[in-house]
């Protein structure tokens, strides 16, 4: 099975006032923990989808090979962002399998990552979420099966309403570290003194 990996990366980041893209976390930014976590992991190929600040932002990427989109239209919701780098996928790559994942989530790592690709294997299930905070969502694993599905989604539409259409062909991964993400300066403050 070929992994194509998308990593959301085009918001605005409108309640932190900043782009969280580059906020710093170990010495790199959170970006580029995501590229690293990504490119150790078992899957095959990785797209980074841009939109707001692309050109500040492409300068926090030290991994100069990954491809890089910049989605013009990022404004239109995480749908569009999500559709405009597995239509690169399936047109460059040819993926059976595409993984989601956002810069946002710190705690997300090659070994979660990893997981994802094996359950899925080990399941026979044709989706694996992730679970935390009482909600399903990213990083998530899709079949190609569900390529289409996610090529229907409609503007502020995420995969999660694929995740939640198809329950029984989802298997759940437990990941209670995916409620932490960054989207005021006070979760930054918290997260920066859980480290």
């Amino acid at each position: 099975m070929k992994t194509g990996v998308i990593l959301l990366a085009a918001g605005s980041s409108s309640r932190l006032g900043r782009p969280k893209q580059l906020i710093n976390y170990q010495g790199k930014t959170l970006i580029q923990h995501s590229i690293e976590a990504a490119k150790h992991s078992a899957a095959d190929d990785l797209v980074v989808v841009l939109g707001c600040n692309s050109e500040q932002i492409q300068r926090g990427i030290e991994s100069k090979e990954v491809p890089v989109l910049f989605h013009a239209h990022w404004e239109e919701g995480m749908s569009s962002s999500m559709q405009c780098g597995l239509q690169y996928l399936i047109e460059t790559s040819r993926v059976d399998q595409v993984l989601l994942m956002l810069c946002d989530q710190p705690y997300v790592s090659q070994e979660l990552l990893d997981q994802l690709m094996f359950e899925k294997k080990a399941s026979g299930k044709r989706i694996v979420a992730c679970s935390y905070a009482g909600t399903l969502g990213v990083p998530a694993l899709f079949d190609q099966f569900y390529f289409p599905e996610l090529l229907a989604l409609n503007g502020t539409e995420g995969a999660k309403k694929v995740i939640l259409n198809h329950q029984a062909d989802t298997f759940l991964i437990d990941f209670p570290l995916g409620a932490i993400d960054l989207d005021t300066e006070e979760d930054v403050q918290k997260f920066t003194g859980y480290r």
